[in-house]
């Protein structure tokens, strides 16, 4: 019977993570997954698997954060640190937030063409009703519970074609730990960092992880924090399943048939008369959650981010709630409006959400080593040595990034 107990205890607290996980398995993912795998075939899995890894340690932190100031990382960055820094901070994630809901919008709009044939502007529409639908119109919980369900049909498709594609597993799974890099991959392997460890999720977990019951003391807290733990890195681990799927579907089938993929559109198409119609139809329809999906996590933490730094309640009845739900998606419709080359926009807008990463996680390590805000919270020396290294490690990926580009390498 206590074995039971625990294990409905276990299980009512996993969520948050997977909100998380949805996040990064959206559709600027799929692009550049699908640009790496067909380009470099299974090399830059590597990729995926660390910054998963440091994607365990960073959104921890950002759990831990939520849990002993019971605020979140926007609020601790507006009440700790001085104003014009603040500001930058700030306009700094909205501009992130526009990049991933340009990424979000255009891969639900694909998604909806590639399976009902409607045109780009209709499909995105039809995103951004449903993201505002499911943010607006149902209890957080209910909410959660529809997100893990699209994540789950996501991965299910993605296993589906392994199996059709049939990978070479040999040379798959080295890969996933030997790293392989140079000045014509580093821009898609920023990307893919990029759209991995996303600085709009780590304000997401800070804030969701407040859904959760922590007890009133300290004590208790860090009793519980186990199951934070548990469910960080369980769901990240299936994120890093679903990704290494995508990178290894697009090496296999196109890269292992010497194929240039342009678009996703293309890779749908393309994908059809290499590995069957039914590979074609799991595509789209994984698309179609993906985005959706991810698109509503990124209004939940656009939400949490405009209101944290204006300083005003995130309550669902006021009008900036409201607002601040569609807003950062206008320029997806002027994108679609305008004709621009849809996949290289999503590539790019990945490399923005890279670009960006310092400037959230160097407040994040600041607050978290700092003992009036965390208490007895505050991170361990391995913690912030993990931390100050992934942060080092990001911001000399970021330099080299932009010398390969502006030096005619990427």
């Amino acid at each position: 019977m206590r074995e039971k107990g625990n294990l409905k205890k276990i299980l009512s607290f996993l969520g948050p993570g997977f909100l998380v996980t949805v996040g990064f398995i959206d559709p600027g993912n799929w692009a550049t997954n699908i640009e790496g795998g067909s380009r470099f075939g299974y090399a830059l899995l590597w990729v995926v698997t660390l910054s998963t890894f440091m994607l365990m340690v960073i959104q921890h932190a950002a759990a831990k954060l939520g849990i002993a100031t019971g605020k979140s990382l926007a609020v601790n960055i507006r009440e700790h640190l001085p104003k014009p820094l603040t500001y930058f901070i700030g306009i700094t994630v909205v501009a992130a937030c526009v990049a991933t809901d340009v990424a979000e919008l255009l891969g639900g709009a694909i998604g909806f063409q590639l399976l009902f044939h409607f045109p780009l502007w209709l499909g995105a529409l039809i995103t951004v009703f449903l993201e505002v639908f499911l943010i607006i119109g149902q209890r957080y919980h209910k909410l959660e519970r529809t997100i893990i369900g699209f994540l789950g049909i996501i991965a299910l498709c993605y296993v589906a074609e392994l199996v059709i594609v049939h990978p070479d597993w040999g040379q798959a799974l080295p890969s996933f730990f030997i790293p392989r890099l140079n000045t014509s991959s580093i821009y898609i392997a920023m990307g893919m960092l990029g759209a991995v460890v996303m600085p709009h999720n780590i304000f997401l977990h800070s804030n969701v992880i407040h859904s959760r019951q922590w007890g009133i003391d300290d004590n208790e807290k860090k009793s519980l924090l186990r199951y934070e733990r548990f469910d960080t890195i369980s769901s990240l681990l299936l994120g890093l399943l679903i990704n290494g799927a995508m990178i290894i579907v697009a090496a296999r089938v196109f890269h292992g048939n010497g194929m240039a993929i342009t678009s996703i559109t293309d890779a749908s198409k393309t994908l059809v008369p290499l590995a069957g119609p039914v590979a074609g139809l799991l595509f789209a329809v994984a698309l179609i959650f993906s985005g959706i999906g991810s698109s509503v996590t990124s209004s939940m933490a656009e939400v949490n981010v405009i209101t944290g730094f204006l300083g005003k309640p995130e309550d669902p009845r006021t009008l900036l709630y409201r607002v601040a739900t569609f807003i950062t998606a206008i320029p997806s419709f002027v994108i679609i409006l305008m004709g621009l080359d849809t996949y290289k926009i999503l590539i790019f807008s990945q490399v923005i959400l890279s670009i960006q990463l310092p400037f959230t996680l160097i407040p994040l390590l600041y607050l978290c080593r700092k003992k009036p805000v965390m208490g007895t919270f505050r991170s361990s020396s391995l913690e912030f040595l993990a931390m100050l290294l992934i942060t080092v490690v990001v911001t000399l990926l970021n330099v080299y990034l932009l010398y390969s580009t502006f030096a005619g390498g990427a």
